[in-house]
């Protein structure tokens, strides 16, 4: 029987933490990205000759206009022209809406660009991309993906919280409160190093125990957390400021509740879920705490085994078993 830590969050409102590490200085680094608005160009277009205004698209934006026609918009050749001209139609008012935050959204991209810097910094081999792409596709397309050479960003899902897009009942449906209280210009950098991260290192995390996983988690919120080091904690983890200041005020009694309950080693996926992935609340530890609570606990692990091996590098964090990388650790927190 699951123990349940009644009344565990109390709220002391001491906000989120700052480390304490010295950034590194990456101004010297040169990174050439270049910035394309494709939402600009395409909802431009002459829906009266579509075939040769999509020509006109491609040869600007060669290679991304097939992903946002096939990938994003799942258009089929033979429907692709009404199809086409439907989303353009419904989606025509967002992206007039979508002009009046775009300083806003501007702003926040251009945060991508000190990312990638500290990407090239602990990552020095990998590819990085050499453009920055925003478009608006479907509400429910993908808000980052990378191609060969951009990194494109959907302005769709970063129209900020409130927006009647996301409050809608179909809003709802299919992005909760949870959930779409993240759609807000300031995780656009988030979004994005987190796609690169996924990208450098693919999750694979299917059957492995509930600790190998919150210390998968971990690892990349502690990369994330390096690679953006001038944004909150509340921006890297997702949570809200009193879900993050009640897990930092009472994780003894978070871990605690994990060793009494022996969850450490089961690998019963229902299980699992409940403590790594996202949601309004964790049940175990009530209204006041996040979802995803896992990843809270495996961040403070990797950060207590980084402690212990400052001269690794992240290529060897995130290589490191995490079964292993635990046990190393010596976790216990006072």
């Amino acid at each position: 029987m699951i123990t349940r830590i009644i009344a565990l969050f109390l709220l002391l409102g001491l906000g989120a933490c700052n480390s304490n590490e010295e950034v590194p200085n990456v101004s010297g680094i040169k990174v050439p990205l270049k910035q394309q608005h494709f939402e600009q160009d395409f909802f431009a277009v002459d829906t009266n000759q579509l075939e040769k205004s999509i020509t006109a698209l491609d040869k600007k934006y060669p290679g991304f206009t097939t992903i946002f026609l096939s990938n994003i918009l799942a258009l089929m050749p033979q429907s692709e022209s009404a199809d086409l001209k439907s989303f353009y139609r419904a989606y025509q008012p967002l992206y007039k809406q979508s002009n009046t935050i775009f300083k806003e959204q501007e702003k926040e991209a251009q945060k991508i660009l000190e990312g990638l810097k500290f990407v090239k910094y602990y990552f020095p081999t990998y590819q990085l991309p050499t453009k920055l792409i925003t478009f608006i596709g479907p509400i429910n397309s993908f808000g980052s993906i990378l191609t060969e050479d951009a990194i494109a960003m959907g302005l769709q899902l970063f129209m900020g919280k409130d927006h009647p897009l996301y409050t809608s009942e179909e809003g709802q449906a299919l992005y909760p409160a949870y959930i779409s209280r993240k759609f807000e210009p300031r995780y656009i950098p988030v979004s994005a190093m987190n796609n690169i991260v996924l990208d450098m290192y693919p999750e694979q995390m299917s059957g492995k125990p509930l600790i190998a996983q919150m210390v998968e988690l971990g690892k990349r919120m502690y990369v994330v957390d390096h690679l953006l080091p001038q944004l909150s904690d509340t921006l890297i983890t997702g949570y809200s400021l009193n879900q993050l200041d009640a897990c930092l005020n009472n994780e003894k009694n978070i871990w605690s509740f994990f060793i009494q309950n022996d969850l450490l080693y089961k690998s019963d996926p229902q299980l699992i879920r409940e403590y790594v992935t996202d949601g309004p609340f964790t049940q175990a530890f009530g209204k006041e705490s996040p979802g995803n609570i896992g990843q809270f606990l495996g961040w403070q692990i990797v950060k207590k085994w980084m402690n212990k091996n400052k001269q690794l590098g992240f290529e060897a964090l995130m290589k490191k078993n995490p079964v292993q990388l635990f046990e190393e650790a010596k976790y216990k927190p006072s």
